[in-house]
């Protein structure tokens, strides 16, 4: 079989005999880190290479590693990081420089262990109605603001080589439900909507993007984006988002059914690529048998991404550290 429609975990630090044996046979196209999949340095390492050797390639490996809640790598051996609201309201007026640097020196954390992609930036719009599960990781209040901040987080990612993965396509910011524990369902109209997908849509070059499990009832009442054909066709057409589409985690509970119908589900609706994240190896297991290989349109997507990885620019990351800090500092002061 060529290489799975799905990004799947591990179960814990070091990879087991037959954990590693299940994923040579299932070929996933990438892999995704938790923090129970973290300890040391060496030890992440040794995990993104011994993942890498199962599927006998250079896998995308993916984190997310927005800072706050948040955040998988943490001290003593990684820095702490501001939420991102947090961070943007201490830049004040130097925030999109603020961000830039941000995205850059978590690349280089993240580079240094072996991860090359940030499931980052988050180009939800903040409401005064936004639960807070996710209200602290937004970027700002207006689409503009957002669209600016999270190309400059993009761009900071870039410049250290790690892949961004752009979320919660089509947007997040409406939703009053924690989608891990159920499922938001948005009423508002596509005048009201359009300005949601704004950002998106400023951000649609980007190669990967992860859906929102919400229902928009404007546009399919029965199902979220990620299950849904009409949503996927939103973020296609109406946004004009070309590059890998994968779906947010589909163990989390906003979604029904059984594991297996909704991977088969989503992938149907038109995602490319299967998220699971818990490392439970029944629910990897009915994923991979439900979705299979990645179709030709999804594979050449998923080509086109390897394509693009960046490599590191050189950078003297003790100075932007020094840089960022002063920033957040000189506002602290003031």
């Amino acid at each position: 079989m060529g290489q799975g429609a799905y990004i799947l975990g591990c179960a814990g630090p070091r990879l087991e005999r037959d954990e590693a044996a299940f994923f040579a046979e299932a070929a996933p196209w990438g892999f995704i880190l938790f923090a129970r999949n973290i300890e040391t340095p060496d030890q992440v390492r040794g995990l993104c290479a011994d993942l890498r050797d199962t599927v006998g390639r250079d896998a995308p490996i993916l984190i997310d590693q927005e800072g706050g809640r948040v955040q998988r790598l943490r001290p003593p051996h990684w820095r702490q990081w501001l939420a991102p609201r947090d961070h943007v309201d201490a830049a004040g007026d130097a925030a999109e420089r603020a961000m830039w640097l941000r995205g850059r020196l978590i690349a280089d954390e993240l580079r240094g262990v072996g991860v090359d992609v940030n499931c980052a930036p988050c180009a939800d719009v903040a409401r005064a109605i936004t639960h807070p599960f996710l209200a602290d990781r937004c970027y700002g209040d207006t689409p503009e603001t957002v669209a600016t901040l999270a190309r400059a987080i993009a761009e900071g990612q870039a410049a250290g080589g790690v892949q961004s993965v752009l979320k919660h396509i089509p947007g997040h910011g409406r939703g009053e439900v924690d989608s891990h524990l159920g499922l938001p369902v948005v009423s508002a109209d596509r005048t009201d909507l359009d300005a949601d997908f704004a950002p998106f849509r400023e951000l649609a070059d980007l190669p990967m993007a992860m859906t929102a499990h919400i229902v928009f009832s404007a546009i399919d009442p029965d199902r979220p984006v990620t299950q849904s054909p009409e949503g996927i066709s939103a973020i296609r057409e109406t946004i004009g988002f070309a590059g890998l589409l994968m779906t947010d985690d589909v163990s989390m509970q906003a979604l029904g059914g059984s594991i297996a119908d909704r991977a088969g589900s989503s992938l149907k609706a038109g995602c490319d690529v299967v998220l699971h994240c818990n490392g439970d190896r029944a629910e990897m297991e009915d994923v991979v048998t439900a979705s299979g290989a990645m179709g030709p349109a999804a594979q050449e997507r998923a080509d086109a991404v390897i394509a693009a990885r960046p490599n590191p620019q050189d950078a003297d990351t003790a100075a932007l550290a020094d840089e960022l800090a002063g920033l957040l500092r000189s506002r602290t002061d003031a």
